[in-house]
């Protein structure tokens, strides 16, 4: 719907401008660049059936009193019809998505309490959460009594917004705006909220986003917004809708908003830690094979367990060991697209099993981060290497050196 004629048309820049305002009268955001999103993300809450995708927002800090749950009393003050929760279960939210009152904004707080170490696996509600960021999930259930049931797919598309301690699983997290919150500094002041004075503000203001909403909603549902530089595939889809509204109110917020999307897609690389399997192998690749074409696995579980900052001392409540070592790297395929595999390697005296690095060659390029411009020079390419016939018992104290020893290669490396 557009502006009704002979009225001037609503300034988009300044009211998400007073939306960003309000957010700072109540919340201490970590970045400029999380006042952006959120508020962009609030206003596309009221556009969400213009998208494809709805990218859920995440307020997590690690330790209490960080002010999440103050944040998502704000974000509930600006939104179409939010549901507050603590709990649910998958099958009440769909239902709940489903229902004709419309789309809801689904706020959870203490959602560490449902995907945290103690919570136990919730599948079906990670589920939700997951199937609902793109307009064609949901669910397939079976409805009615006794024989006469019917299969109904139930939508799980809606917004939805976070807090908790610590960190959500993967899943969840590559589909959000994460804004990491802290305690506030002693210098960092906010005006005390009190529901009973501010929520009839805050309802004003959510009353202008629907107006401005309804007047471009047809420019939205048909925008391509432009992304910055190397933001692609599933970044650029929980960015493409809250550039749409930026592109829409006008003003500085477009600039902003490609500012604060680069900024907080990299702070989440950031804060990422790679999968157990991707840490493996960046550590094989950076601080155990170090150029050796083959090393046995006695030598592979000597480095690993060596590394003081490396999770290999303590894996499930014991060090990792050569059949754990397996398992993980069976999960990876070689170039031939067979599991990685140990395989024997000859030496003077023995035949030990161990890994090759034409193995791991393809799963190095695939999943590991750019290795480091001198790892062959770091202390850890003190690693004993095998090649070329030698034992390791042969070897191993002719190549031990100190780490501002250049490490010299013993034997040719495969090519």
């Amino acid at each position: 719907m557009n502006a009704t004629p002979g009225t001037p048309p609503l300034d988009g820049a300044a009211l998400l401008n007073e939306v960003e305002t309000f957010h700072r009268r109540f919340n201490v955001f970590p970045t400029e660049a999380a006042y952006v999103a959120v508020t962009l993300w609030d206003a596309h809450a009221h556009l969400v059936e213009c998208f494809e995708t709805t990218p859920r927002i995440a307020f997590l800090s690690p330790e209490p009193g960080s002010g999440k749950s103050r944040a998502l009393e704000i974000v509930e003050l600006l939104t179409p019809r939010p549901v507050s929760t603590v709990s649910a279960s998958a099958n009440a939210l769909y239902r709940l998505v489903d229902s004709a009152a419309g789309l809801p904004t689904v706020l959870f707080d203490e959602v560490d309490t449902i995907f945290g170490p103690k919570a136990g696996a919730d599948e079906a509600l990670r589920g939700f959460l997951n199937a609902g960021y793109r307009r064609i999930g949901g669910a397939l259930r079976c409805v009615g009594e006794g024989s006469n049931q019917n299969a109904q797919v139930f939508g799980s598309y809606c917004a939805v917004a976070m807090a908790g301690l610590g960190s959500l699983p993967d899943t969840v997290l590559t589909r959000s705006v994460i804004v990491r919150m802290r305690k506030r500094a002693p210098n960092e002041r906010v005006e005390p909220y009190r529901q009973r004075i501010h929520e009839k503000q805050g309802h004003e203001l959510r009353d202008q986003l629907v107006a401005w909403a309804d007047t471009v909603r047809d420019q939205v549902a048909e925008a391509w917004p432009e992304m910055p530089d190397g933001v692609t595939d599933r970044p650029a889809d929980v960015w493409e809708p809250l550039l749409a509204v930026a592109d829409a109110a006008g003003g500085d917020w477009p600039a902003r908003a490609r500012t604060a999307c680069l900024e907080l897609i990299n702070a989440a690389h950031d804060n990422d830690e790679a999968s157990l399997g991707v840490r493996l192998l960046t550590d094989l690749r950076d601080r155990v094979f170090c150029g050796a074409d083959r090393v046995p696995t006695a030598v592979v579980l000597e480095c690993l367990l060596a590394m003081d900052d490396a999770p290999w001392g303590d894996l499930d409540d014991k060090p990792i060991n050569s059949r754990a070592l397996a398992r993980l790297l069976a999960q990876y395929v070689t170039p031939g697209n067979k599991p990685i595999k140990p395989r024997g390697i000859r030496t003077p005296s023995g035949f030990p099993k161990g890994y090759y690095a034409e193995d791991l060659t393809d799963a190095w390029t695939r999943y590991c981060p750019p290795s480091p411009e001198e790892s062959a020079t770091s202390a850890t390419s003190a690693t004993p290497q095998v090649s070329g016939g030698k034992s390791v018992a042969d070897t191993a104290p002719a190549i031990r050196h100190t780490s501002t020893e250049a490490a010299t290669p013993l034997f040719p490396v495969a090519g």
